[in-house]
């Protein structure tokens, strides 16, 4: 998978994301328990699904880019060429993505450790790029 562009900015480490990966897992895994102890498992299971992607959807596509767990260690979503946010559709793809690179055993997620723009599959799939609140602020969103 090439890069999109020649982009030479600043993106956030793996050890970052991997850190806002396991709040935003914990978060979502308390959710998970609290619905299976409420109503049946099955239920529980599609009910959790949807939360997750209305979860990742709403608030990486949302003007700040960032999940509970992004917010956290200071980082967000954006555009790998404006820098701007990604919106929602986009957002869904990069959900839809995160499937994708886990599938072969985490490759797609372990990309981003070689990869030139420090691109996950999901991130190349929805052309954004993680990045340092304190390099991309929320609101300067002018590439």
């Amino acid at each position: 998978m090439e890069p999109t562009t020649g982009n030479t900015r600043p993106k956030a480490s793996f050890g970052l994301r991997f850190g806002a990966s396991l709040i935003d897992g914990i978060i979502l895994g308390v959710v998970s328990t609290i619905l299976r102890l409420l109503v049946v498992d099955a239920l529980a299971q599609w009910v959790g699904v949807v939360i997750g992607l209305v979860y990742f959807v709403y608030l990486e596509g949302s003007d700040a880019g960032q999940t509970l767990g992004k917010k956290v260690v200071g980082i967000r979503v954006v555009d790998l060429a404006g820098a701007g946010p990604i919106g929602f559709g986009r957002a869904t793809v990069r959900y839809f993505g995160r499937i994708v690179s886990a599938i072969p055993l985490g490759l797609g997620y372990l990309w981003m450790l070689w990869d030139d723009q420090k691109q996950t599959w999901h991130d190349k799939f929805a052309s954004s790029m993680v990045v340092a609140v304190s390099d991309y602020p929320i609101g300067n969103d002018a590439g």
